[in-house]
């Protein structure tokens, strides 16, 4: 039996083209969500988090070869434990957004009240920017 624990989203554009955030350092994580979960009702070594997100990005205004890296973390920092990451090599005959979506787990999650997971992003060209839509679901369950 799934035993639901918690579930939180990190909503920062709902629309696209509803923001312009250019991700201002090459190959360098920047924060994009963060949410903390309660999952202290789980089951040890039985608890796991499921998360999905999308981010939409635009290439720089002089389109050149560019990859997004996406990471989610469980902590606080880049630096924690990463528990996914994905790369895309963005479309250089696309001038608008290219969304980049994805979904992952994080099992033996720990039992913990305030259990933190992050989202970075990072790219490696300068001028990348965010353009919306942006949104991120955390699920804590554990089995019984």
């Amino acid at each position: 039996m799934t035993i639901f624990l918690d579930l939180k989203t990190s909503q920062n554009a709902s629309y696209a083209n509803s923001i312009a955030i250019p991700i201002t350092v090459i190959n360098t994580p920047q924060l994009i969500a963060q949410q903390t979960l309660n999952l202290s009702g789980g089951t040890a070594n039985l608890t796991h988090v499921d998360f999905s997100g999308v981010v939409a990005v635009q290439l720089p205004l002089l389109p050149l070869a560019t990859t997004v890296l996406v990471s989610v973390v469980r902590g606080a920092t880049a630096q924690d434990i990463i528990v996914f990451s994905a790369a895309q090599n963005l479309d250089l005959s696309i001038l608008g957004p290219q969304l980049i979506s994805f979904s992952g787990s994080d099992f033996n999650a720990p039992n913990i009240a305030g259990a933190v997971y992050s989202v970075f992003i990072q790219t490696s060209a300068l001028g990348t920017i965010r353009v919306g839509p942006e949104s991120f679901n955390f699920t804590g369950v554990s089995d019984a």
